[in-house]
């Protein structure tokens, strides 16, 4: 099955509701704070991006893993389009 190619924002929205769907999380009513994805070439697996340092994670890093890899299996990192606003600190 080919993935699909979705942006950093919306990578980092469908982890960040996957991670709060996690049952010790949600019952505990914590907030994990979720980064951008980042780039690399493409691994073994086939995958072009991973993410790291995730807040307020202590103790549910192992899921959180798991929720990365499956979003990582699933969908490629594509470029982002050019903002519509100009950046005034330049490129």
């Amino acid at each position: 099955m080919a993935k699909r190619e979705r942006s950093r924002r919306v990578i980092k929205e469908e982890v960040s509701r996957r991670i709060q769907q996690i049952d010790e999380i949600a019952d505990e009513g914590m907030r994990v704070r979720v980064p951008d994805p980042t780039p690399h070439p493409r691994d073994a697996r086939g995958r072009n991006w991973d993410m790291g340092r995730f807040g307020n994670a202590r103790g549910y890093e192992q899921a959180i893993r798991a929720v990365v890899d499956d979003v990582r299996d699933e969908f490629d990192l594509g470029d982002d389009p050019p903002s519509a606003v100009p950046n005034p600190f330049g490129n």
